[in-house]
């Protein structure tokens, strides 16, 4: 392990974490100057004798999130296997070294931070550190900002996936019927009898304060209906990323795939690390890039799965082009069923991107009648729009 590290004494050991610090950042796992300096100084106050112990003091220290722990432990295996390492570490590049795990089966985000290529000299090795530590422009970063996301490259398609992450959405919320104390005191709200007499005693028997009950602040259920079909491939992957993220702290939380068939990614959506969620949706579905056939799909929710609607409070997303092949008068009736059984049902849609768009498709129109908003989701700043629009259509009346 001091072979891979190298000599304090000499600055390896700091380049070398530096460098493991930017492989981080291409993962996706937000670290910055301090967090790198704060994993040197851990590295030399637990030394560099035992292996686990130093990979839990940089991952005390450069970690925050819990579903960036299995990518920072892989790459952190990855990263301080080969003894030859330190004198590659600052080129950011993994040399070749038989290991437990194969390239093939490490996650997709260690894979593309271990990838990056060597660069030619030392200058160009200079602008590649700039390029790593800022990512990209800020004119490229408006741009992707705008991008459609059918219209990505590939390599611009896995950076606005990392990003898409990042974006938050907080679901809306109502009173529940569980109390709590109000922080501000409401005059309407009902008094807080066993708190009024703790205080009470706390003060020699004198009522300095009257504490009061509100009622408790629960996010709506959620219900999620992602279109897989072929028009929808470039945007299905990423919104299921975007939405595992965004909604991870959400209260229930249900996703359906839909296709030609009703596929459950609720079990799915329950893993923490979001490379593991896509893995297993892909899985579970067998009906991708197919045809869409969402009647059939909503009278499989209702004949399977009608409890998932929690009495009227659900906030139903159905993420689709509305381009569907089913039969209209079945789209027509399971969709005022799922109108009867829910509280809004929002439909987002990438074909929003069009100026001028109209449904005019029969399966769009049919959608659009009955669905309380149509929203966009092409690109990024649509995705940021998003929670701001939920808020306001839940003021709104239905």
């Amino acid at each position: 392990m001091n072979t891979v590290l190298g000599d304090a004494r000499r600055g390896k050991m700091a380049g070398n974490i530096a460098g493991f610090g930017r492989a981080l950042r291409r993962a996706g796992v937000p670290t910055d100057a301090a967090r790198i300096a704060l994993a040197t100084e851990a590295a030399l106050l637990v030394g560099v004798d035992r292996r686990d112990d130093l990979a839990a003091a940089i991952e005390s220290v450069m970690v925050s999130r819990e579903q960036d722990r299995p990518v920072f432990r892989e790459l952190f295996d990855a990263w301080f296997r080969d003894p030859e390492l330190a004198n590659k570490m600052l080129a950011q590049m993994l040399p070749s070294a038989e290991g437990k795990m194969e390239p093939s089966k490490r996650r997709p985000r260690v894979r593309e931070a271990l990838s990056a290529p060597r660069p030619p000299g030392p200058a160009a090795q200079d602008e590649r550190e700039v390029e790593f530590d800022a990512a990209m422009t800020a004119s490229d970063f408006q741009r992707l900002q705008h991008a459609d996301f059918n219209a990505l490259g590939a390599a611009e398609y896995r950076l606005v996936e990392r990003l898409a992450r990042d974006v938050a959405l907080p679901i809306p919320s109502l009173p529940s019927r569980r109390l709590r104390v109000a922080a501000g005191g409401a005059s309407r709200a009902r008094i807080h009898w066993p708190g009024v007499l703790h205080a009470a005693a706390r003060n020699g028997g004198e009522l300095l304060q009257l504490p009061r009950l509100a009622r408790r602040p629960q996010p709506l259920p959620l219900l999620v209906l992602v279109d897989v079909s072929g028009s929808m491939e470039r945007y299905a992957r990423l919104l299921l990323a975007f939405l595992h993220a965004a909604t991870r702290h959400a209260g229930r939380r249900d996703v359906f795939a839909f296709g030609t068939r009703l596929t459950d990614l609720t079990p799915a959506f329950r893993i923490a690390d979001s490379d593991a969620m896509l893995a297993a949706a892909g899985a579970a579905i067998d009906d991708f890039a197919g045809g869409t056939r969402l009647g059939d799909s909503l009278a499989e929710l209702r004949r399977s799965h009608a409890r998932r609607l929690t009495g009227r409070r659900t906030l139903v997303l159905v993420i689709s082009d509305g381009l569907d092949t089913g039969e209209p008068a079945l789209l027509e009736r399971e969709l005022q069923w799922l109108g009867r059984h829910s509280r809004r049902v929002l439909w987002l849609n990438p074909l929003l991107r069009f100026e001028g768009y109209a449904p005019l498709a029969r399966g769009a129109a049919i959608l659009h009648r009955h669905a309380d908003a149509m929203l966009a989701v092409h690109n990024l700043s649509a995705l940021e729009q998003l929670a701001a629009s939920l808020a306001a259509l839940m003021r709104a009346g239905r």
